[in-house]
């Protein structure tokens, strides 16, 4: 894959506090690589370095190989909305596409087939304010895609969003990696950024804790886990071979097992007399690893990173 954007040991510090320390990523053309980490982690001064909105103390930020940011490339969707309230939909659309150096006849009928395609069709002349969060937000996000960027960063863009309206953004979303759109996405939805992300990188107090492909990190850091539906005795559980812990919550106990096990030869430890109503095993979800990381709960290793 050919890299469009390229982050290479970025510092940054505020006064006598380093927020950045060392941060290197890329993102490649048709990609969906997501930036996590708790709120404080460096998430928006990384974006925020990335844009030029502010300036790293040290690193280089590179886009195609350029320093130079190629501001007509670059979509961005904010987390913070930046939409002027009085101002109607067709115009802001076009007024942003037009800040962008993109034809306005060709930003017109993408911004009608848009506005239909998110639900907002006949709300052309209705002005920001009128709208609700999630209309807000969907044509935001519109505002962010007119010019056909090559390089989209989408910071907390299921906010505000109903669950339909959220498959309709996953959906444009990986259209738009597959047509070749390099993409940067940060969000707290851990379960969506596990569905639709090709790799990320986990950022805490300013430095990298993992970064590689998804399927990579889960299989390195994601443990199997045994859930268990029945009235069962939390000591039975807790006596059982390869069992790290063990979670009881009302009918329902969850074992967290060690790194690999044979699902299959383990299930064999399970005593014969356990209340068993519903059993699944499966791995960690990424939310859990997330929890992990901004909980300080140090299971898993400092400073880890899979083949990115």
């Amino acid at each position: 894959m050919e890299v469009f954007l390229k982050v290479g040991h970025l510092k940054k510090s505020f006064k006598n506090t380093e927020i950045l320390k060392d941060i290197s990523f890329e993102v490649n053309k048709g990609e969906i690589m997501a930036i996590l980490g708790p709120n404080g982690a460096g998430k928006s001064t990384t974006i925020r370095n990335i844009m030029g909105i502010m300036y790293p103390d040290d690193g280089t930020v590179t886009f195609l190989g350029s320093k130079q940011i190629p501001r007509n490339k670059i979509g961005y969707l904010p987390e913070e909305r930046g939409l002027y309230q009085n101002v109607q939909v067709m115009d802001i659309l076009l007024y942003l596409a037009e800040l962008k150096d993109y034809p306005i006849k060709k930003a017109r009928e993408r911004a009608l087939a848009y506005l239909k395609k998110f639900g907002l069709e006949g709300k052309e002349k209705t002005t920001i304010d009128e709208l609700s969060k999630g209309m807000g937000q969907k044509v935001q996000f519109i505002a962010s895609i007119i010019h056909e960027p090559e390089f989209l960063i989408l910071d907390e863009p299921f906010s505000g969003l109903d669950p339909v309206s959220q498959e309709l953004f996953k959906q444009e979303i990986r259209d738009l990696a597959a047509n070749g759109t390099a993409i940067l996405l940060s969000s707290h939805q851990m379960n969506l950024v596990e569905e639709m992300c090709d790799r990320l990188f986990l950022i805490h107090r300013g430095q990298k804790v993992i970064y590689g492909k998804m399927d990579d990190v889960k299989q390195e850091y994601a443990n199997f886990k045994c859930t268990i539906k029945g009235e069962n005795r939390l000591e039975d559980m807790e006596g059982l071979p390869d069992v790290q812990r063990v979670e009881q919550r009302d009918d329902t106990t969850i074992m967290y097992l060690t790194k690999d096990i044979q699902v299959a030869s383990w299930l064999k430890n399970l005593p014969d007399h356990i209340d068993v109503k519903e059993l699944s095993i499966d791995r960690i979800s990424l939310h859990e690893i997330f929890i992990d990381i901004a909980t300080d709960k140090n299971m898993l290793k400092e400073g880890a990173e899979t083949n990115a």
